[in-house]
Formats: C-alpha cells, structure tokens, sequence
C-alpha cells in the first residue's frame, strides 16, 4: 500500500506533541473501565478502520511542549492517565510523556492500534494493543511480534464488528494467546454487534477473555471530550 495512511511516517521532536484533546472523564474500556482518567489524545493515525470512531484525529491538531502537557495531567488530580489516539506511538513524544508521567507516581495506560512497534514503550505503562479484526480492513497491519512482548500488566482487544470477526479472534487467542499473561478484551462495534450474541459466543466457547463495553457511550453516547 503506498499513498495510503500506512505510508504516514511519525517521529518528530521529543519535546512537543500534536494532540487533539485533553479531558477528564470515566474511563470506558479496558479493566480499568469506570475509573475518572484523564485523557490525552494525539493526532494523527496510521490506519484507517472501517468503524473508526476518532476520524476527527485524522488531521488538524495543536502543538504542545511536553512538560506543558504533563504538567496539566498532575494538575487535574487524576491518578489514572491514558495516551490515546489517533496512534500515540506515531510521535517520539508520547513517550516522554509517557515516561514523565510513570516518574510522577500515575498510573499510565497506552492505548495503540498494534501495528507500531510497542518494545519502546516505558515498561511502568500498561500498554493496550488492538488486534485488528478483517472487518476493521486493517488485519493486515497488525504486528504479531508486539503480542511476544506483553506482560501480565497489558492487555489486548480485539473489536468486532460481526460473527466473522468474533471466530477470527477465537483463532487468535488459542493459537497465539493460549496460557498468555495479558488480559484479552472483546469489544463490539458499537451499534453492529450486539453484546448479549458476543457474550452468548464467549460463553458456548468457553474463551478466556473479558466482554469490553464502550460504558462512557452508554452514558453520554457519540459526545466527544467526556
């Protein structure tokens, strides 16, 4: 593919990031889900899923220092910080502020779309790394090698977006998952797959892995910024 989102390369200064948001709220997704998190969001991603919900991080965006955007998360009180996106890992800064943030005593969640390398990520962060499923358009973009690098303190989400993609992840988790350390998270679409049949799937198949609701949609549905 060339020409294409994938042909984005990140990198830029250490010192300042492109962001499109920073908010408190609860957090939606993942095992820390229903805890107030402050949220950084970068701009720009590499991937173009079908079911994108963030299409607005595609462009635009403000340049911020570093220290100006860690300085804000401490000062919010919050204890729970993630680093989302767009694709956090597309920029060198996210981990600084990663790292800063660690050094500042917060717990740090990474939220990446898993086809960037996550081997220089500060080992402190909780790093939560899509597997992209085939109805997302981007299976092919996964870099399976970032699965043999997750510990006990990660986790893994597969979204679905139909049963198609619910037995493609079941494929993934035995084969490459099995007696695996993350927590495997599986999240439907929201509005294309119904929870009660991903759980009634989950159930018959007996898999090792955690129903992962989008609960801040429940409360304030597609609102940005809460």
């Amino acid at each position: 593919m060339t020409g294409g989102p994938r042909a984005f390369r990140g990198g830029g200064p250490a010192d300042s990031i492109l962001l499109h948001e920073t908010y408190l709220s609860i957090q939606g997704e993942s095992t820390f889900a229903g805890l107030p998190c402050w949220f950084i969001r970068t701009s720009r991603c590499n991937l173009r899923c079908r079911w994108c919900d963030s299409e607005f991080t595609f462009s635009g965006g403000t340049r911020r220092p570093v220290a100006e955007v860690v300085e804000e998360a401490l000062a919010s009180g919050a204890p729970l910080v993630e680093v989302t996106g767009g694709e956090p890992l597309l920029q060198t800064a996210s981990l600084e502020v990663m790292r800063l943030l660690c050094d500042a005593g917060r717990t740090v969640l990474l939220e990446t779309g898993g086809s960037l390398d996550v081997a220089a990520v500060d080992p402190r962060v909780r790093r939560i790394v899509d597997v992209k499923c085939p109805g997302s358009g981007e299976a092919g973009a996964n870099r399976w090698t970032n699965l043999d690098l997750l510990t006990e303190r990660d986790e893994v989400k597969f979204v679905l977006a139909d049963r198609a993609d619910y037995e493609w992840a079941r494929t993934v988790v035995r084969e490459r998952l099995a007696g695996r350390p993350p927590a495997i998270l599986l999240s439907p679409v929201h509005g294309a797959l119904a929870p009660a049949d991903l759980v009634s799937w989950m159930l018959e198949d007996r898999l090792p892995a955690r129903l992962n609701l989008q609960i801040h949609k429940v409360v304030w549905g597609d609102r940005r910024g809460v």
